[in-house]
């Protein structure tokens, strides 16, 4: 089971790296094919700042789960990357609420299911 948090976790970091990749730095070209429908495309010069800003916290998401895998202590590490994990489904739950319910399947979804593990890799 602790293999298996591990990875999911590294791969909700990894989903998050790519948030922040394609908000601060890909917004204008791949974040318009992402975001096809969402936003009309006359929106993304505009709004490019703000969504470098929304990609940094993005970037933060993903150092905590990453500094969770870096952790030798085991109980340490499943309490940081439970706690970065909850941000993200805080965040996804959110964002399905206000922007798109895609986003709780493809944000919130993925942490639940990492959370599930760390705390079945901790209990079991």
């Amino acid at each position: 089971m602790q293999l298996i948090a591990i990875i999911l976790t590294a791969l909700v970091a990894l989903e998050h790296l790519y948030i922040l990749w394609l908000e601060m730095f890909a917004w204008e070209t791949k974040g318009k094919a992402v975001f096809k429908g969402a936003l009309k495309p006359e929106l993304f010069a505009p709004t490019k700042v703000m969504a470098a800003n929304q990609g940094l916290y993005n970037g933060f998401l993903a150092a905590g789960l990453i500094w969770s895998l870096l952790i030798t202590d085991t109980l340490w590490a499943s309490n940081v990357a439970l706690f970065f994990l909850g941000c993200v489904v805080v965040a996804g739950v959110y964002g399905a609420l206000t922007a798109s319910r895609k986003i709780f399947f493809v944000q919130a979804v993925p942490a639940l299911l990492a959370m599930l593990a760390v705390l079945g890799a901790r209990f079991l």
